[in-house]
């Protein structure tokens, strides 16, 4: 019987690991304590987060206990990796209504019931740590040398790196050492740019506790292109319904390149390997249908099955011969509001489709715009009541992108 390692293997999800074959005898033979972190920089986690949510659903399945750890602390000085700038800084009250807003979602992959899963925040001990007593006890163990060679660092350098993210992979490692002593964690888990912040944890516990820690890492979500998955027009795919709608989201995933739809089969859903690949090889324009199980299959797992339902129904709607648009992103008018005019531009920044009236402008001259079906030519085109069949109107931006507007 195969373990957890080759399921995340043949999934596709393993980039890095340490001591290769000591950690696979492990996960093969034991129940072990794991842990991943999650900074609460947002009030929600996004699709970056994916696959870290569903690496733990997998491990938790097969019996071992995953630790979400929040960094409470750690946000309060704010992870290099990956930024070219400085993160902003943020205040205890908002770090913890974000932890709160994250637990709600990590509920939806982990099982929290009975200690088979923890949560805990690093700032129970970050935030009472004595900086002369820190430094004595886990400095010492950090060559700057060694540090200023990762990725993490390097490309920070140029641009300045403050001291204060200087710190954070003390903390970080410093965190793996007290969830080992705590609760006996002995693997972290993250995203492959956190793999130098990994081995600084690991070869840390070994220095001070004298015992063996693993770590591992997974493919970043990215393209076949090797642009990273998860940005929008708008900005950020979020996990949350309020910071990106189920419709969105589900036609995100919908309109993926083809040859990315596989990969993403493989790591978003948890359909076996066997129709994962037999819908990835579908030919020509069959593969629309792969992409349309792939979205009902990713907004199932974020936003429950009625969601993903009424995401279906609403994208076959405007891409199919149906006519239920109730679902569609939508934005509710007063009379008073069109009985005068209302301009295209303005009701295009009322619903979000464009973050300024110059990006409109661009949009309609290239073509890219329409109403109720009619393209628009004109910027300064006003929209009346009498534009709306039946107290309803729909704008389309580009080739995907529906809003209804309704007047009562």
């Amino acid at each position: 019987m195969g373990s957890v390692y080759d399921t995340l293997l043949e999934r596709g999800y393993i980039k890095q690991m340490t001591h290769e074959e000591p950690l696979i005898n492990l996960l093969k033979n034991e129940k072990v304590t794991f842990y991943i972190g999650f900074d609460p920089t947002a009030d929600s986690l996004h699709v970056g987060h994916f696959l870290q949510l569903m690496v733990m659903s997998y491990m938790q399945k097969a019996g071992h206990r995953p630790i979400a750890l929040i960094g409470g602390g750690t946000a309060m000085v704010g992870d290099p990796s990956g930024k070219t700038d400085m993160r902003k800084m943020m205040t205890p009250e908002t770090i913890r209504h974000n932890s709160e807003c994250f637990k709600k979602q990590l509920s939806r992959f982990i099982d929290f019931n009975e200690e088979r899963a923890i949560m805990v925040d690093n700032g129970e001990w970050l935030l009472r740590l004595n900086y002369i007593d820190f430094l004595r006890e886990i400095g010492v163990y950090f060559s700057v040398n060694r540090m200023l060679t990762a990725e993490s660092y390097k490309n920070r350098l140029e641009r300045g790196l403050t001291f204060l993210e200087f710190n954070y992979q003390l903390m970080q490692a410093y965190d793996f050492l007290e969830l080992y002593r705590k609760y006996n964690c002995v693997i972290q888990l993250g995203g492959d740019d956190q793999w130098s912040n990994i081995l600084a944890g690991t070869d840390l516990i070994r220095r001070k506790a004298g015992v063996e820690a693993y770590g591992l890492t997974f493919t970043l979500l990215t393209t076949s292109e090797g642009k990273k998955m998860g940005k929008t027009e708008t900005g950020a795919l979020w996990l949350d319904a309020e910071k990106t709608s189920p419709y969105e989201f589900y036609q995100y995933w919908r309109n993926i390149n083809d040859p990315d739809v596989e990969n993403c089969l493989a790591l978003l859903t948890f359909l076996p390997m066997e129709e994962v690949k037999r819908l990835g090889s579908l030919p020509g324009e069959q593969i629309n249908e792969a992409k349309k199980v792939l979205a009902y299959e990713v907004t199932k797992l974020i936003h429950g099955e009625d969601e993903a339902v009424k995401a279906r129904s609403a994208a076959e709607s405007l891409f199919g011969a149906g006519d239920n648009f109730e679902n569609v992103p939508t934005t509710t008018l007063n009379r008073e509001h069109v009985s005068g005019g209302t301009g295209i531009l303005d009701l295009m920044l009322l619903a979000g489709l464009i973050s300024s009236k110059g990006e409109g402008r661009r949009l309609i001259a290239q073509g890219g715009v329409s109403v109720n079906g009619n393209k628009v030519d004109d910027m300064f085109l006003m929209l009346k009541e009498k534009d709306f069949v039946d107290g309803k109107m729909m704008i389309k931006k580009g080739k995907k992108v529906y809003h209804q507007f309704i007047v009562k």
